[in-house]
């Protein structure tokens, strides 16, 4: 966590938008939900995602404290990605993101993508 990136903030609201506010972020922690997953599981629920976007994302969160990283040194290398105790404390505002996006869906007369 960057202490000096923390105090430049103007409300809370700024410091979250920051750290969930990013394209694919909140889908992340969405994903991340259910537990541990490597980098490539991450990747085809994102597929829209460039692999260049996708570890800026992925880097910007671990930064954050959000996410922790670990590297196995195993070839070919294998990294998985899972929830900090930080991250946990996300869970609900990302459910409850995606309970109003069904509630969004649903208003609209859209089905629900998969």
């Amino acid at each position: 966590m960057n202490i000096e990136k923390i105090k430049k903030y103007k409300c809370p609201v700024e410091a979250a938008m920051d750290v969930v506010g990013g394209k694919y972020k909140a889908q992340i922690v969405y994903e991340l939900i259910s537990g541990k997953k490597r980098y490539n599981e991450i990747q085809k629920t994102l597929p829209q995602a460039t692999p260049r976007m996708l570890s800026k994302q992925l880097k910007e969160l671990e930064e954050d404290g959000v996410i922790n990283r670990i590297l196995y040194p195993v070839v070919p290398p294998k990294t998985e990605y899972s929830l900090t105790e930080l991250g946990e404390t996300l869970v609900p505002i990302v459910e409850a993101l995606c309970k109003w996006g069904e509630y969004y869906f649903n208003k609209a007369g859209i089905p629900i993508p998969e």
